[in-house]
């Protein structure tokens, strides 16, 4: 039994590696929809400079910079299989386990949104500025929030997509999962903002370390049945 269970395990990694790799390819083959999310980015934060030039208030910092990821985060990741033609999925399904599927594009997506998440604080630190005393607890935040958004989006576009790819259910989903994301990455960012200790934060921290296993395990059972559909 264990033998079988290490064998599968195996497979399975292997395939999600191959569909990995795959994404990558299809990434560079549409290299007008990444230049767009990045283009997407750039753009609200060059429109935050010429209305606020620079941002001293906190809350307003934290408010735009988070609402800027999370519309990067719908426009990048919610795309992972509304993308997908009916006949390639058909060919997933006759080649690839339903786990691997999921998973390939659960790394891929969190691989996608830490890159955003880099370049928009890059971006908005430079033209808006930084006003972060605690940059190490703000970087775990990031991280963190960045996965979860990814996690989110991910399983959420997976259900769309068997409604049609109807983007009103994937808003109604959306909505109450994101919300604590939000919320705890808000708070996250403030704690370092204000340079206060580790020790408040470690609440915050631990609800975006749930949700991302929780959201995952959850996509990671449930997928094959979406899937078998």
């Amino acid at each position: 039994m264990i033998p079988n269970r290490i064998f599968a395990a195996v497979s399975i990694l292997k395939q999600t590696i191959g569909l990995l790799r795959l994404e990558f390819i299809q990434e560079a083959r549409q290299k007008y929809a990444f230049y767009g999310v990045l283009l997407f980015v750039v753009s609200t934060v060059f429109i935050c400079k010429f209305s606020f030039h620079t941002v001293k208030d906190v809350p307003t910092w934290n408010s735009l910079f988070w609402i800027i990821l999370l519309f990067a985060a719908v426009t990048a990741a919610a795309r992972s299989f509304s993308r997908e033609s009916k006949g390639r999925l058909l060919y997933l399904y006759t080649l690839a386990d339903p786990r691997a599927v999921l998973l390939g594009k659960l790394v891929y997506n969190i691989l996608l949104m830490c890159f955003l998440g880099a370049a928009a604080l890059c971006i908005f630190a430079f033209l808006i500025g930084f006003p972060v005393q605690g940059q190490p607890m703000f970087l775990l935040g990031l991280f963190l929030g960045c996965i979860a958004l990814a996690s989110s989006f991910t399983m959420i576009s997976a259900i769309a997509s068997k409604a049609g790819n109807n983007f009103t259910l994937m808003a109604i989903l959306g909505f109450p999962v994101v919300l604590p994301v939000l919320l705890a990455a808000i708070k996250i960012s403030k704690y370092a903002a204000d340079g206060l200790s580790w020790y408040g934060a470690l609440n915050y921290l631990g609800v975006l370390a749930a949700m991302n296993i929780v959201v995952a395990a959850l996509a990671y059972l449930l997928f094959p049945y979406l899937w078998r559909d």
